[in-house]
């Protein structure tokens, strides 16, 4: 355990660096414990710029990408598109596990010690409030890799992550079940409801939390776990406040520019340029386009010979963690599952509208006017394949939704990941198994 818990704090006291390399948690000579508001914005600063790239490498386990076996980087990320999560090549990347813990611990380090230390002003409440709701996004993100997706009947006793509220090192740390760890992520977003004092965040300081992205977050959490009428709730909520829509009829940026007006908080780097630069999209994704209706289409991919290339992400513009679309498809989908189907049509038009041609936009209407629940179901669901895609979500919909079979060709072999394979749960790294038994 004295291993693992080294190599934390060795990464945490390197995460300072940008912004904030004058403040460790243990104060040699020449350094300075942080005291003050402007001290601990700097370290939460810090802990955002260092949120781990995570989103962009389940990209390569989903059915949106395939690997392209001449890419630079293809021997370190190739296993990921395999799905071999054990016994890996040493020259594998491995999914974050310690950067996701120094993030936590510099976290830690705000919720208790900045809570004694910084004095009482409205600066102070928000920062503790995005140092939890981050803490809470942070072990959200981490169940949703490692642990099983959520479900109430067998939630308290699969197993989730460990949760580490404190910044003693030494802590032995075991897994939580998936129910404690998200009752952990609704705890600290309870405490970060009752301090937060910002409606929204300045654009290119949209990465931080927010009221607003709160509430969007709230209504992701709500989806996982099903509770159909709080992510109606919360969606509402966020569409009360910031409705906007892009109509990409009249506008040439992709809804997922940081300065969209659908940006809620741009936080993720979802299409890392290292990923991009190895993959190319999949020909079930373009072929689930209108490549002439769907205004997506020409915005998201380029054609790359007899492929096609990503363009709505790769470089730091593109950031995005939420943003107003999907706070429609969140009410769309609940509203189907509490039998309100024809509100759930009239909630998901509302984004497709923007999204297709007026020709376009007339056939998706017809079309969806005949659904019945099961097929907008799917409709769903395969929009937000559309929507989403390369944004993150794909792998997590997959989880919560059918599980599907999907293959990829690596090298001239096949590879396939079954349909409810237990590898829709990753495994834990291998080198954080090997530095704490408890895993």
């Amino acid at each position: 355990m004295r291993k693992i818990t080294a190599i934390i704090a060795l990464a945490a006291i390197s995460f300072i660096n940008i912004g904030c390399d004058r403040f460790l948690d243990i104060q040699p000579e020449g350094k300075v414990i942080p005291t003050t508001v402007e001290d601990y914005r700097k370290v939460l600063t810090s802990a955002y710029s260092k949120y781990p790239v995570h989103k962009s490498l389940v990209a390569l386990r989903t059915d949106e990408v395939n690997i392209d076996d001449n890419a630079a980087d293809f021997i370190s990320y190739r296993e990921m598109a395999m799905w071999k999560d054990s016994n890996n090549d040493q020259a594998s990347t491995e999914f974050p596990w310690v950067s996701f813990y120094s993030v936590n611990f510099y976290l830690n380090q705000i919720i208790i010690e900045g809570s004694k230390t910084m004095q009482d002003s409205p600066e102070k409440n928000q920062i503790l409030a995005e140092a939890y709701a981050l803490r809470a996004y942070l072990y959200f993100d981490m169940v949703n890799l490692y642990g099983k997706p959520y479900n109430s009947a067998t939630a308290s006793t699969d197993r989730g992550v460990p949760i580490n509220l404190e910044i003693d090192l030494e802590q032995v740390l075991k897994p939580s079940s998936v129910q404690e760890v998200y009752n952990q992520v609704h705890a600290d977003l309870k405490k970060a409801e009752d301090l937060m004092v910002g409606q929204k965040q300045a654009l290119g300081l949209n990465y931080r939390f927010s009221k607003t992205a709160l509430l969007a977050f709230e209504a992701r959490a709500a989806l996982y776990e099903g509770d159909w009428n709080k992510a109606v709730n919360y969606a509402d909520q966020v569409l009360a406040v910031k409705s906007d829509l892009s109509n990409l009829n009249t506008v040439n940026t992709p809804p997922n520019h940081y300065a969209s007006p659908e940006s809620i908080m741009a936080l993720d780097n979802t299409w890392d340029n290292s990923i991009k630069n190895l993959s190319f999209v999949s020909p079930e994704l373009i072929s689930s386009y209108n490549n002439t209706a769907d205004k997506r289409f020409g915005m998201y991919f380029e054609k790359n010979g007899s492929k096609y290339k990503v363009i709505k992400g790769g470089s730091l513009e593109f950031k995005v963690s939420f943003r107003t679309a999907e706070q429609y498809f969140i009410k769309s989908e609940a509203l189907l599952k509490l039998n309100k189907l024809a509100e759930a049509k009239e909630t998901l038009l509302k984004v497709l509208k923007n999204r297709y041609t007026p020709e376009g936009y007339t056939s998706v209407q017809n079309t969806v006017s005949s659904m019945d629940s099961a097929t907008f179901m799917t409709f769903i669901l395969d929009e937000r394949f559309r929507e989403f895609a390369l944004e993150g979500q794909r792998w997590f919909d997959l989880r919560r939704a059918n599980q599907k079979k999907i293959s990829h060709t690596i090298s001239g072999k096949e590879y396939i990941l079954q349909q409810n394979d237990p590898r829709y749960t990753i495994e834990y790294p291998m080198s954080a198994k090997k530095n704490n038994p408890n895993l």
